[in-house]
């Protein structure tokens, strides 16, 4: 009916006090705590996993009006703020009517190298002996300790080499904040000539051509697992118009993987420099630091420094942009990680087009690896020769191995690239660990396959092992023996898969929860396996799902007396 305004409406009568406008009503006080714990941060869309993490680190979770209030603030759609939370293990959503978690939660890390380590054991004594109201025990994926495992993080605190009177310890102690290690801070790294290099660039002394002529005689390569060439991929993103944008990769969730960790925690001004020279070279305008949340010494130690960059004015042609993942092994997937710093669940991009093209807010993005990023210097002072001449057997530079399972002396090994794993046991961890003989091998995580000991002698960089069915990857290298089950260890690697895939796509959500059921059963089907593998692998949108069958296909394949 015509209400006179000439829209022809009437407004809907209010019944009274009781009338309320439909759908979900935001909470006053919910609303306050969301505006104080927000402050005078900016209320844009990509900021909201970090709004997330302000409030899951104040009330140790995410309640529904807590969400709703954030959603109303940053005016966002409720549908997409809850979308997101609950995409990230690291956040704990609270539905209405449900029990908020208990204060503290202490994660246990049961991936392989954990598990080969008696993580199990650990995690069901402390299931038996903690009170569930006051600490909650969750089961983890990999936390980067590998060469202490087991390891756990109780609240923020990491610890390695646990047993269940040690974490006991550390939920007595009650400390919340992470446990920083000594470290090479800004004012070390300067006196001992960090930043000059820097510098020289900005100031004309040195050209970009010039620095990528010495990455390419180097032949530095991605070292987060894809192994491209660091200087083609400058020369991709320059090759497109700006603004240009770099992102670094600190998601360093393969299992069995940690030497950006140990580097960061030593001397974390090698990859600034690093990364401030690879923007200049490229005219990236500002810079995303995306670091996994499972490492928050880590991220302290990024997030003190860059303020010490800030104040020296070393990020003037390029700003620093720290951004904490939320536990999710997906966003080291580039696309996916890109997706989360805008602010969105990490779910992988169709390609192409390819992020040097399309990447962070649609810009041209430049996007590496820590350890990548942390040789440049050396490279450029000391020479493309120093580095390159350390390889072996024809292969260029030196490797960071993170080294852990049954080996005397685990943890990251500078080796030659092209070392055999008979000389990375031998001459870089001490030989195999008491009573243990070497059966298999992981040479690159996760992801890498299984192979067995009559692989010993095979060089060990990119393009060695695919013909095999296996992948160097990230370098993460974890040895089995003669007392390992290398059945257990496919079914530990495919359960952390099945927890971690996206659910984007089917082959990969579907696949590796029937792999995990496959592996479960007393007879193995392995025709099913072979059928389920070809499947994963010619129709899952990213890596994960496409890597995901290689230590399954390698236990059928080598190691027929574990089934």
């Amino acid at each position: 009916m015509p209400d006179g305004s000439g829209h022809g409406f009437e407004e809907p009568r209010r019944k009274g006090k009781s009338w309320k406008p439909k759908g979900r009503q935001v909470d006053e006080q919910a609303l306050n705590d969301v505006r104080a714990l927000l402050g005078d941060r900016p209320r844009r869309a990509d900021l909201l996993i970090e709004h997330l993490h302000l409030i899951q680190d104040r009330y140790g979770h995410l309640s529904a009006a807590h969400l709703r209030a954030l959603a109303d603030e940053m005016k966002m759609a409720q549908a997409e703020v809850y979308e997101v939370a609950s995409f990230y293990h690291h956040f704990d959503v609270v539905k209405e009517g449900e029990t908020a978690p208990p204060k503290l939660t202490v994660r246990v890390c049961d991936s392989l190298s954990c598990m080969l380590a008696g993580a199990e054991t650990v995690i069901a004594q402390l299931e038996a002996e903690v009170d569930p109201k006051d600490v909650r025990i969750v089961h983890a994926p990999c936390m980067g300790r590998c060469a202490e495992a087991p390891a756990a993080i109780v609240g923020r605190r990491e610890i390695g080499s646990i047993d269940a009177a040690t974490v006991h310890a550390a939920i007595a102690k009650a400390e919340t904040v992470p446990d920083v290690p000594d470290y090479t801070g800004f004012d070390a790294y300067r006196e001992a000539g960090g930043y000059a290099l820097l510098q020289a660039c900005l100031a004309g002394d040195r050209t970009a051509d010039g620095i990528m002529d010495d990455l390419d005689r180097a032949g530095l390569r991605g070292l987060g697992g894809a192994g491209f060439p660091a200087n083609k991929k400058w020369g991709f993103v320059r090759s497109y118009p700006g603004p240009r944008l770099m992102t670094v990769n600190g998601d360093e969730g393969e299992p069995g993987t940690f030497k950006d960790r140990v580097y960061l925690e030593r001397d974390p001004h090698r990859m600034f420099e690093g990364a401030l020279i690879a923007a200049w070279a490229v005219g990236a305008e500002r810079c995303y630091i995306y670091m996994r949340d499972e490492y928050p010494a880590v991220l302290e130690i990024l997030k003190r420094e860059i303020e010490r960059l800030d104040a020296a004015g070393l990020t003037r042609h390029c700003g620093l942009e720290l951004r904490r993942g939320a536990g999710a092994y997906i966003c080291g997937e580039e696309s996916a990680m890109i997706e989360s710093i805008e602010g969105k669940r990490g779910l992988p991009r169709h390609r192409p087009p390819y992020i040097a093209e399309v990447g962070l807010f649609g810009r041209p993005t430049l996007n590496h690896n820590v350890e990548t990023l942390w040789w440049i210097r050396d490279i450029v002072e000391k020479g493309a020769d120093w580095f390159a001449d350390q390889g072996r057997r024809g292969s260029k530079g030196v490797r960071s191995f993170s080294v852990s399972g049954r080996v005397r002396e685990p943890g990251v090994k500078l080796a030659p690239a092209g070392v055999t794993m008979r000389e990375l046991i031998d001459e870089f961890c001490g030989g195999m660990a008491e009573g243990h003989t070497l059966k298999g091998f992981l040479p690159g995580g996760a992801s890498g396959g299984i192979l067995p000991a009559s692989f010993l002698d095979t060089p060990l960089d990119f393009g060695t092992l695919e013909k095999h069915g296996g992948l160097i990857g990230s370098h993460a290298v974890v040895i089995l023996s003669d007392q390992d089950s290398v059945k257990d260890a496919a079914l530990n690697l495919m359960q952390f898969f099945k927890h971690e895939s996206c659910g984007q796509c089917t082959p990969c959500r579907a696949g590796t929860e029937k792999m995990v059921k496959i592996l479960s059963d007393a007879d193995v089907d392995t025709d099913l396996i072979a059928d389920l593998s070809t499947v994963m692998r010619d129709a899952s949108i990213c890596g994960l799902g496409q890597a995901a069958p290689n230590p399954v296909d390698h236990l059928v394949r080598f190691f027929t007396e574990d089934l």
